[in-house]
């Protein structure tokens, strides 16, 4: 089977491999040569002030103790000049300091200060029998570098880094100095490439590895404190959704009967004028579309509910009246509660014998779900002046656990005081809870027995002409 002419011939792996490494030094030159947020200390983030302090704490250790003692290693041991080994050790040691806040220029530095004293140790007298290219404090000193590399750059970086240092060792095999002849014997030297190679490798994965747990676990506290925000904010969503629903059959009702009583009004009024039948036309008419405009906003909400429940909701809102069988379901969950209600019928707003009702019911799903068991008093009562109603709801502490509760069949709605504070809210009332110092827990409503003053209206001025 042929080719089709279309399609391009695939590229032999050879070629592929050479264009590869062609393009690895530019690779390498790009990451050696881009740093990571430079200028950032390490631990800059943390809260604590002394783990701020703490990577310049050690970077000024390794400097103070490396700096002498690398002088002396090159000048006594290896036979360098003292002004070449100072140079030198202050070279290999002091940008440690700068590798606090900009360790790919400190690698530079001190990588660069590395390959010149290697050079310099080739014709230096005392290089028999030591290490080399690399001596023990030069050592120290690149895994100290690498350990502050590894903690702020990225993971290509720090490869770029390990087989550069790698590249230099085995270029170091090209150019070892000639083993003297002592009166001991021929002069050995112990190459320190592979050592330093393999040690770097560690360090670097080692703290790669650090690096990255400590991002994934700050990343983890972040999404979790973002899913907490997130989940007050739905929940504060769902209550005012679920109030919405019951406010539109609560104004729902009423406004159907205002359509009702428009549209029967010059039936069941005789002898009005015909100015007056019109105005009780339009009555009705505005009040059907205020309810079907209600209708389709709330659309959704129902869709949602039918979704939800398997269906709209079809029965009437409860109230206060409701709160036996509320309080009946409780006590088959295993709380013991105590219901006193007013003796007369008290005439109460529909919002507010709606939520005075979902008050209760959610404080008393709170008691069986923390606190099963508990005595529970509920009480509903007006004040002295007959202008609030008090909702009083207050459990005892709870038993010590012998069984487990039995699930409530009338569950409150999941929200909480979230849900009390926003009905409480709804009917301009207000809310008063808390722990007891018994360990038992009280909620306090006050609700208005008359709605808020509606802002008054201003009527259209009077026409000057008119009669």
């Amino acid at each position: 089977m042929t080719r089709p002419s279309s399609l391009p011939a695939p590229e032999p792996a050879r070629r592929r491999v050479l264009r590869a490494v062609r393009q690895a030094p530019h690779l390498l030159a790009v990451e050696l040569g881009t740093p990571t947020e430079p200028g950032t200390p390490l631990f800059g983030s943390v809260r604590s002030a002394w783990l701020r302090r703490l990577p310049y704490l050690v970077a000024f250790v390794f400097a103070v103790s490396l700096l002498p003692t690398t002088i002396t290693l090159l000048s006594h041991d290896y036979g360098l000049d003292g002004g070449l080994s100072g140079a030198l050790a202050t070279a290999q040691v002091a940008p440690l300091l700068l590798a606090v806040t900009r360790p790919l220029q400190a690698w530079w530095v001190i990588f660069a200060a590395d390959i010149i004293c290697a050079l310099a140790l080739i014709h230096a007298d005392g290089v028999a029998d030591r290490s080399w290219p690399w001596p023990p404090t030069a050592i120290v000193g690149y895994l100290a570098l690498m350990v502050a590399l590894s903690l702020r750059e990225r993971g290509r970086t720090l490869i770029a880094v390990w087989l550069t240092t790698g590249l230099a060792g085995i270029l170091s095999e090209a150019v070892t100095p000639a083993t003297p002849v002592t009166p001991d014997g021929p002069g050995r030297i112990t190459s320190t490439w592979v050592l330093l190679f393999v040690l770097t490798g560690v360090v670097l994965m080692m703290g790669a590895t650090l690096r990255e747990r400590g991002d994934a676990r700050r990343k983890l506290i972040e999404q979790e404190t973002i899913s907490e925000a997130e989940r007050a904010r739905r929940t504060l969503l769902e209550e005012r959704t679920r109030i919405a629903r019951e406010l539109h059959d609560v104004v729902a009702h009423h406004m159907s009967v205002i359509t009702v009583q428009a549209d029967s009004a010059p039936y069941r009024i005789g002898g009005i004028p015909r100015e007056a039948e019109e105005e009780f036309g339009s009555i009705a008419a505005t009040a059907r579309e205020s309810l079907a405009e209600m209708r389709r906003l709330l659309g959704v909400l129902r869709s949602e509910e039918a979704e939800r429940y398997g269906g709209p909701e079809k029965t009437p809102q409860p109230g206060i009246g409701m709160l036996p069988k509320l309080v009946e379901g409780t006590v088959r969950a295993g709380v013991p509660v105590e219901l006193s209600l007013p003796g007369d019928r008290i005439p109460l707003e529909p919002a507010v014998d709606l939520s005075a009702y979902r008050i209760v019911q959610e404080a008393l799903a709170n008691v069986v779900r923390h606190a099963p068991g508990a005595p529970t008093r509920v009480s509903v009562t007006t004040t002295a002046d007959g202008s609030r109603l008090t909702v009083l709801v207050v459990n005892s502490p709870p038993p010590a656990p012998s069984a487990p509760a039995v699930p409530l069949e009338t569950n409150g709605t999941g929200h909480g005081l979230i849900g009390m504070r926003e009905r409480v809210r709804l009917v301009d009332g207000s809310l008063d809870t808390g722990p007891l110092p018994d360990g038992g827990f009280r909620v306090a409503a006050q609700l208005p027995l008359s709605p808020p003053p509606a802002p008054a209206v201003p009527l259209p001025p009077k026409d000057s002409g008119s009669i």
